[in-house]
C-alpha cells in the first residue's frame, strides 16, 4: 500500500507506527479476547489503558500534581461554553481575539455570561499576535482566554512570557499541543481537541488547576461540571474509549521519540523547509503572518496568481500531496505539518512548489 502525504488541518495525519500497532491490536487487545472498542469502560483492562494515557501525558508535559487531567467529549468547541460555565462565577472574563477560533470562543462565552474583548487583531486580518501593551485587561477578570495557535490563520504564540501572569490564563492549544515543551504551571487551564497532535477525533483534553474547580453554578448539567468530571475520573458517562486508547498510543510514541524537546527540533526543521520554499519563491507564494508569529503547525499561503489555485491543488494531489486547500473563510492554501508529518513529506511539498512556480511563474 502506498501512503500519501496528508496535510489536513484535522482530523490529521497519525503516526504510522501508531496505526500499525492499533491495527495489530484491533481484534484482540493484549490477548484479552476482545477489541478495545468492546471493553467495559469500568473494567480493569480499559482502566489500565486510561490511567497509562494520563500518566504518559503528565510525563510529556510535566503536569504538576495540583492539576487535574480530564478526558472529555464535545471537542474544543464545547469548551468555548464549558469554560465560562465553570470559571466565571458571576464575574467577567477577558478574551484576546486573534483568529477564527478565538473569535468563536469569545462569541460563545457571551452566550453564557459576561465576556469582554481585551484585544482583537481583526483589522489586520488576523496576521499577528498583539503585544502585551495592547491588551486592555480588566484587573478583576475571572480569567484571560487566548488561542495560542490559530489553525486557520496560522498565528502562533512562541513566547509565553509575553502573556500576563497575574490572572488565570485559559488557553486553547488544540492545534499545537505536544509540539514543543510548555510550562503548564503558567496556565490555569489548557484545552485541546485531539484531532491534530493527540489522536483521532472524539476526545478533548482539559488540564485544569485545582484552585479553579468548584465554581460552577448548581444549575449546569453535571456532565459539564469539571469538579464532577474530576471526581469521577472523566467517567461520569461512557468516555470515548477508543479515542483515549489511540491518544495513549500517541503519547507512548512521543516518549519513544525523545519527548517534546525532540519533537520541537523536528517541527522547527520542518517549518523552516516550508517557509523557505515560500520566502524564496520570488513572490510566487506568500505567507501573510508576521515573522515572529508564524505557526510551525499550520502554514497558510497564497499564490500570486489566484487563477492557478485549482491547478495547484490538482497537480499536488496527483503528486500525492493532499488536503492543501485553505479554509473557506480565507482561501488560498494551507499545509498543516503536525508532529506525525515526516520531514520527507514537507520536503516533497517544497520541491513540488518550486517546480510548480517554475512552470507557471
Amino acid at each position: 500500500m502506498e501512503r500519501i502525504f496528508n496535510f489536513s488541518a484535522g482530523p490529521a495525519v497519525l503516526p504510522w507506527e501508531v496505526l500499525v500497532e492499533a491495527q495489530e491490536e484491533l481484534l484482540d487487545w493484549h490477548d484479552c479476547g476482545m477489541s478495545v472498542m468492546e471493553m467495559s469502560h469500568r473494567g480493569k483492562e480499559f482502566m489500565g489503558i486510561r490511567d497509562a494515557a494520563e500518566n504518559d501525558l503528565r510525563k510529556l508535559l510535566n503536569v504538576p500534581d495540583n492539576y487535574k487531567v480530564l478526558f472529555l467529549q464535545g471537542g474544543a468547541t464545547l469548551q468555548f461554553a464549558q469554560i465560562p460555565m465553570n470559571l466565571l462565577a458571576g464575574r467577567s472574563a477577558d478574551y484576546v481575539v486573534t483568529g477564527s477560533w478565538s473569535e468563536k470562543a469569545f462569541q460563545e462565552a457571551q452566550r453564557v455570561g459576561k465576556a469582554r474583548l481585551a484585544c482583537s487583531t481583526r483589522d489586520g486580518n488576523y496576521s499577528r499576535f498583539p503585544r502585551r501593551e495592547e491588551l486592555q485587561l480588566d484587573p478583576d477578570a475571572a480569567y484571560l482566554h487566548v488561542c495560542t495557535n490559530e489553525t486557520i490563520h496560522g498565528v502562533e504564540v512562541h513566547d509565553y512570557a509575553a502573556l500576563p501572569d497575574d490572572v488565570p490564563l485559559v488557553v486553547d492549544m488544540s492545534s499545537h499541543i505536544l509540539s514543543r515543551p510548555v510550562d503548564v504551571s503558567k496556565f490555569g487551564l489548557i484545552y485541546a481537541g485531539a484531532q491534530k497532535n493527540i489522536g483521532p477525533a472524539g476526545v478533548t483534553i482539559v488540564i485544569v488547576r485545582d484552585d479553579l474547580l468548584g465554581y460552577a453554578p448548581g444549575n449546569i448539567p453535571s456532565l459539564l461540571d469539571y469538579s464532577v468530571q474530576a471526581e469521577h475520573d472523566s467517567m461520569l458517562n461512557t468516555p470515548p474509549t477508543f479515542a483515549i486508547y489511540m491518544a495513549g498510543l500517541v503519547f507512548k510514541w512521543l516518549l519513544a521519540k525523545g519527548g517534546l524537546a525532540a519533537m520541537e527540533k523536528h517541527n522547527t526543521a520542518k517549518a523552516a523547509v516550508l517557509y523557505r520554499a515560500i520566502d524564496e519563491s520570488g513572490g510566487f507564494y506568500r505567507n501573510p503572518v508576521a515573522l515572529e508569529n508564524r505557526s510551525r503547525m499550520n502554514v497558510p499561503f497564497t499564490l500570486a496568481k489566484p487563477e492557478l489555485d485549482e491547478s495547484f491543488l490538482q497537480e499536488s494531489k496527483n503528486a500525492g500531496l493532499l488536503q492543501l486547500k485553505g479554509h473557506k473563510s480565507v482561501g488560498g492554501m494551507r499545509a498543516s505539518i503536525y508532529n506525525a508529518m515526516p520531514i520527507e513529506g514537507v520536503q516533497a511539498l517544497a520541491d513540488f512548489m518550486a517546480l510548480f512556480a517554475k512552470r507557471n511563474g
